[in-house]
């Protein structure tokens, strides 16, 4: 997607001065809020004439424990020199996560900004990639999307022209192969469709599933304006263009638990969230009923880091997981906050069906800096309902221009979000240009239960004829990682009358310690290798509620009540320091009486209470005293003989 539309001539010149401007004065040229004007997405370099093929060796590129897979590369599996490949859609099969297919514009070299429609797949959870060629050889093509439903098809919708039209329209094809092959099903050329276009289907159990809807700028094909299309018959013909109310560019769509349609992006002057309740009806003309201003904490931007291209898009997903956060809407773009000239990723959520919006939270979390660049940011919800977020981030370059895909996620609905996290080394984003000077406009990442799938483009390869590195794709898994703030033990802790108090231990792994004492209150405290200020704790097996939890220095202490004898409470510990991120479920052993911990009440326990009977309680006897009042008596000796024969495993 390019964003606006001027002479051939003129736009070339004018960013090669400002590109050689930037680089003599050490600053990036300025990023400038995206214009409303006629985009210049056009046929205006004919293909590259044919050449001789070089090949390399494809790139693996890891950063820690995350491994960068290329996929733009040929069919023995090598790196194609001299070509450029981004702007990258991913989807995944649901039934198969192994399969995945990844669509791009492609470049087939450098010296020609002509694109076409690539794509390539996988069967392998992405650690090998195939690259059959392009849907349509020397048809112009751009601004890939690509999605599955869920039966494992994947569609994929393009924008088309060629150098006989000064429009553009949308055309969308199927796979019913896993990726390996495509089929035309609706050509809209000249009937439908736009620049900026973007797709969902309707993958709920309501009356519109299978129903497939789009949205576009609506320049060239279909008129002026934001349009809407439908698609009742998975995609083989859609219905009218209709005007989106307010506007909705450069956004995507999703669809809840009922059905309703929401399409997220900027309007004219501001941020949109538009809901149509009976685009599900096949029989109805889709209206919109609700249209909600969103603010985003600044606008949408173009050039800088990114000289002919956006800085980044609006993404809108929904929460379909079922859970408490079931249908909570999102919305995440890079924006340029008001006053600066660079970008920070800046999320939003409603809670009531889009009809508020929370004030905007800046997901970058390193010190706001106003000469960084945190771009091309995105979002998906995995089917338990975690956020994952990834982007491009230049947080660590002296240059502030080398980038670094980053991650961070969410397990609470966006309420907090755990650390950033580098996922990839850093690369230039201003080398490799295919003849037009951006690295595309977005990326794209679907989320599982346990991680994200990315697509990225970055210049990882060396071209050592040309002297720089080259665009291409690429694949990585990120997923939610221990965090650096690590649980190092945790006890049971209460206190024995004026004799202090005592701790029984509970390993974290392995067999559970033994809590012997009776109380109407445990304390279970767990502490971590550094200071620790929130924090939540969650029964995941036994008896038991969780009370009130304070924090003291490195330790966490959680106070459980409504505790049964002769068991086991497993306690789930997470988003310590509000990190989104589990840090380890800890077994506690209850059994009243058993002050051996032998983990049963018997005659050795009896034996033990009458040779210390009378004791005051000591750091040696303290499970001696059952009922805690300071002194091993007569109680503790009728709670052994009370409980005897009671066990836990």
């Amino acid at each position: 997607m390019i964003r606006f539309r001027m002479f051939a001539g003129s736009v070339i010149t004018c960013l090669l001065s400002l590109f050689l401007l930037s680089i003599a004065s050490g600053q990036l040229a300025p990023t400038t809020t995206v214009p409303r004007n006629e985009p210049l997405e056009k046929y205006d370099n004919p293909p590259a004439p044919p050449r001789k093929i070089e090949t390399s060796p494809p790139m693996i590129s890891q950063f820690g424990s995350f491994i960068s897979h290329q996929v733009n590369v040929n069919a023995s599996g090598q790196n194609i020199v001299g070509d450029a490949a981004n702007e990258c859609s991913i989807s995944v099969d649901p039934t198969n996560g192994n399969k995945m297919t990844i669509a791009w514009r492609q470049f087939n070299d450098v010296t020609s900004n002509f694109r076409q429609a690539g794509w390539g797949f996988t069967s392998d959870g992405g650690t090998t990639w195939t690259f059959p060629g392009v849907l349509e050889n020397n048809v112009f093509r751009s601004d890939p999307v690509t999605n599955s439903n869920e039966i494992g098809q994947f569609f994929y919708l393009s924008l088309q022209s060629d150098v006989n039209t000064s429009f553009f329209c949308d055309d969308l094809w199927r796979s019913m192969n896993g990726g390996q092959s495509w089929t035309l099903l609706s050509g809209e050329r000249g009937g439908g469709g736009g620049d900026k276009q973007w797709f969902t289907i309707d993958k709920t159990n309501g009356t519109g599933h299978g129903f497939q809807y789009q949205s576009d700028d609506g320049f060239n094909c279909s008129g002026s304006g934001v349009e809407f299309q439908r698609s009742t018959n998975g995609g083989v013909t859609w219905q009218a263009p209709i005007v989106v109310p307010g506007g909705t560019d450069l956004g995507t769509l999703d669809v809840d638990t009922n059905g309703n349609l929401f399409i997220g992006g900027e309007g004219f002057s501001n941020f949109n969230c538009v809901r149509s309740s009976n685009a599900q009806i096949g029989t109805q003309t889709p209206t919109f009923d609700r249209v909600t201003n969103v603010n985003m904490g600044g606008s949408l931007g173009s050039g800088g880091i990114n000289p002919a291209g956006l800085d980044g898009q609006c993404f809108l997903a929904i929460d379909r997981s079922g859970t408490a956060t079931n249908n909570n809407i999102y919305m995440l773009a890079s924006v340029v906050p008001p006053g600066r000239s660079t970008t920070d990723v800046m999320f939003v959520r409603s809670t009531d069906g889009g009809l508020t919006f929370s004030v905007p939270r800046r997901i970058n979390d390193d010190p706001v800096n106003p000469s960084k660049w945190h771009w091309f940011g995105t979002l998906s919800v995995a089917p338990n309902g975690r956020i994952d977020s990834v982007w491009y981030d230049t947080r660590n370059a002296a240059n502030n221009t080398d980038s670094q895909l980053f991650y961070s996620w969410s397990t609470d609905g966006g309420v907090t979000w755990a650390a950033n996290v580098e996922v990839s080394n850093a690369f230039n984003p201003f080398e490799g240009y295919p003849n037009q000077s951006k690295i595309g406009d977005y990326i794209t990442v679907v989320s599982d239960n346990t991680g994200g799938n990315v697509a990225y483009s970055a210049t990882f390869n060396f071209n050592a004829t040309r002297g720089q590195h080259e665009e291409d794709v690429y694949y990585v898994r990120v997923a939610p990682t221990t965090s650096a703030l690590n649980l190092t033990s945790a006890v049971s802790r209460l206190t024995h009358g004026t004799a202090g108090t005592f701790d029984v231990n509970m390993p974290l792994t392995g067999t559970s310690g033994v809590e012997c004492r009776s109380a109407t209150t445990y304390n279970a405290v767990f502490t971590f290798d550094a200071p620790v200020t929130s924090g939540e704790v969650t029964v995941i097996g036994g008896t038991a509620t969780v009370g009130t939890i304070t924090f003291s220095g490195n330790s966490m202490t959680a106070q459980l009540t409504g505790v049964t004898s002769a068991e086991i409470v497993t306690l789930h510990t997470q988003n310590i320091n509000g990190d989104g991120q589990p840090h380890g479920d800890v077994p506690f052993g209850f059994l009243t009486a058993d002050v051996n911990g032998n983990r049963i009440v018997d005659r050795p326990d009896q034996q033990q209470l009458r040779a210390d009977r009378g004791q005051p309680v000591t750091a040696a006897n303290f499970r001696d005293d059952i009922n805690l009042s300071g002194i091993v008596d007569t109680p503790d000796f009728q709670s052994v003989q009370t409980n005897r024969g009671h066990s836990i495993p």
